[in-house]
């Protein structure tokens, strides 16, 4: 079955662009596009998306709250937000709303179709490095952190799930963690399943946030 993907963006010759690349795409098609947060969320009310590829400055309603907007929804499609410029603070915003990773616009073909698949996949950060260096670039924009992580629910988690929850702070994909750990990748599958539930989080990308805002991962490193 086809990766169901929607364009929004407010520059038509740039959603062409995109659509011309997944439609020679055997597993993917384009079900639906729209100007603006505001034209993708009245959209997404008739027609069923798996991945929106997401432009953050728009007029009537930008990226970031049409992001957000559509996270809060149950059964929502995953969201990639696009960026003109690599760290933007749109971008973490972004992320904080609920998008499951983002990318540069002008991010070659071969990328954007593998972070779309990640993403549909659910089985990994959309480019990991990149997000974990937008993360560094805002961390004064996060709480304090302090030594010991203070959220109360990581508390919930077992040794095993935090040593795994570290790895996937770090940008590790399933296969990564599963090599390090010298686990099969479908026990660490499991892992990161209960992981996501114990902290109620909707994907990779929120842990790695989470990660940051209680200091399990600081700017800079681990």
């Amino acid at each position: 079955m086809s990766i169901r993907v929607m364009l929004v963006d407010d520059q038509v010759l740039l959603r062409t662009g995109f659509r011309m690349v997944l439609a020679a795409q055997p597993d993917m098609e384009v079900v639906a596009e729209a100007g603006d947060g505001l034209e993708a969320l009245e959209v997404l009310r008739s027609t069923k998306v798996d991945v929106v590829l997401m432009d953050v400055r728009m007029p009537k309603l930008d990226g970031v709250e049409a992001t957000r907007r559509i996270c809060e929804r149950d059964e929502h499609p995953d969201v990639i937000i696009l960026t003109t410029f690599d760290l933007d603070e749109y971008a973490f915003s972004g992320l904080k709303a609920g998008a499951s990773g983002f990318m540069l616009k002008d991010v070659p073909p071969a990328e954007l179709l593998a972070a779309i698949r990640s993403v549909h996949s659910g089985d990994a950060v959309v480019a990991p490095s990149t997000t974990r260096r937008l993360l560094d670039r805002f961390a004064p924009m996060l709480p304090t952190a302090t030594q010991e992580p203070q959220n109360k629910e990581i508390e919930r988690l077992t040794e095993r799930e935090r040593e795994v929850m570290l790895l996937v702070a770090q940008g590790m994909s399933n296969g990564e963690i599963a090599a390090r750990l010298v686990l099969s990748e479908a026990t660490v599958k499991t892992h990161v399943g209960r992981i996501l539930t114990k902290l109620n989080l909707r994907d990779r990308v929120q842990v790695v946030v989470l990660a940051y805002e209680t200091g399990l991962v600081r700017a800079g490193g681990a």
